[in-house]
């Protein structure tokens, strides 16, 4: 019989032993495994949560008996976890090579200093901030800078308001964001690919106009603005935010929402990537967002929080496997989009309630905006992929994820409007 304490001493008594302080990932593979039965389960959840360089890192987190799990193994750990795996009949099938291979070949050629804004890359921080600041002096006569709050490490979180003269007042509104979760670059990525689309195509195509009018939309491209830093500067693979807590740093700021905090799917181990904080709304990020939709819920129609990956178009509840009230038509909604979604370049999105079709997931945004601040079409996205590249998507997928979401949003809207 397999024994899950002996499996979790002896990884890390070897994470014991290799700490390093670089944060480089040569020869970390990525693994999929298929728990065959719930004692599977039980040994994959024991490993989460362990911090550090050496850690074992879930990409994708145990959820149910036949569905895969995605995992990153360092050099340290690989050999003794995926004979283990092996020997239990879970399958292992390495699915990234190198990590650090992946992140060298996929890492940017500095910008040029007179060289314009490159939709189809990944930016740096202050890259994104510049553009935010140009585009909205461009088109100045339809979209502004909104600040929300400052960062645990004291930078402005910014977003694009965009608004045009042409719509009705009072107009309802809609809220986009992205990289809450900061290893999830194609987050940020396809918000702006679709924000930069939305005021440059505006004047040129009859449906975008129609489509931009009809709302007031706020738009959050970084919501982590020192967790995306982080993964630039420091570790590409960070996921929470950066404020300090005992021995450990960060919250995961999907589950620091005063919504079902840290009721279930949520860690109270500081040193666990599901941390939920020490109490609900402790991240200054998560609260200034918070704060602000606060302040327009009363015209707030629809709200979508873009994560990575598993190609995944889900609504509340992610607390609980109950349905909300508003369950058919949320669903509906999702469905219009992601049929739009595939419509473009073949992509075949899931839809459902996020505790069934993902995984429980107390105290995320998604489930405050809706159950708290009362906005009924909420979502969390899960974008491109489904495991291939995982979080390290290259960046010739920026393009086709931004056309493919936003046919979806504008799919989504037309949806909302017929169904308030």
């Amino acid at each position: 019989m397999m024994r899950v304490h002996t499996l979790v001493l002896g990884v890390l008594t070897i994470i014991a032993l290799s700490q390093c302080s670089q944060i480089r990932y040569d020869g970390y593979k990525v693994v999929r495994v298929v728990p065959q039965k719930v004692e599977h389960l039980l040994a994959l959840k024991a490993l989460q949560g362990q911090q550090g360089h050496d850690r074992v890192d879930f990409w994708i987190e145990p959820r149910q008996v036949g569905v895969p799990v995605d995992l990153s193994l360092s050099p340290a750990v690989f050999q003794h976890l995926f004979s283990s795996f092996t020997l239990w009949g879970m399958h292992p099938v390495v699915i990234l090579n190198n990590i650090q291979e992946t992140i060298d070949a996929q890492r940017p050629a500095p910008i040029e200093a007179e060289a314009g804004f490159n939709y189809e890359d990944y930016h740096k921080l202050s890259e994104i901030e510049a553009w935010m600041k140009n585009i909205t002096e461009v088109y100045s006569d339809k979209a502004s800078l909104f600040e929300i709050t400052k960062s645990y490490e004291g930078r402005t979180i910014s977003g694009i308001k965009i608004s045009t003269k042409s719509s009705p007042t009072p107009r309802p509104a809609f809220w986009m964001e992205g990289g809450i979760h900061a290893r999830e670059w194609i987050s940020p990525a396809t918000v702006i690919y679709m924000t930069g689309q939305m005021l440059d195509e505006y004047d040129k195509d009859a449906d975008m106009k129609e489509f931009v009018d009809s709302y007031d939309w706020y738009i959050l491209p970084v919501f982590n603005v020192d967790g995306y830093d982080r993964t630039w500067n420091g570790d590409r693979m960070w996921r929470k935010t950066v404020s300090k807590h005992g021995i450990c740093i960060g919250v995961d700021p999907n589950r620091n929402w005063d919504f079902h905090w840290c009721e279930t799917g949520a860690s109270k181990d500081p040193c666990s990537d599901t941390y939920c904080g020490p109490s609900a709304f402790s991240e200054v990020e998560v609260k200034g967002v918070a704060t602000y939709i606060e302040g327009i819920k009363e015209n707030l129609k629809g709200f979508i929080d873009f994560h990575s990956y598993a190609e995944l178009w889900m609504s509340p509840w992610g607390y609980t496997t109950e349905l909300p009230k508003d369950f058919k038509e949320m669903d509906a909604g999702g469905a219009a989009a992601c049929n739009a979604l595939e419509a473009v370049h073949g992509t075949k999105y899931d839809h459902g309630s996020i505790a069934n079709i993902i995984y429980k997931a107390s105290g995320s945004s998604a489930d405050w905006t809706y159950g708290a601040a009362g906005v009924k079409y909420s979502y969390g996205v899960e974008l491109r992929d489904k495991g291939q590249y995982g979080f390290l998507l290259p960046a010739d997928q920026i393009l086709p994820s931004g056309q493919e979401t936003l046919q979806a949003i504008i799919a989504l809207t037309k949806f909302i409007t017929n169904n308030p």
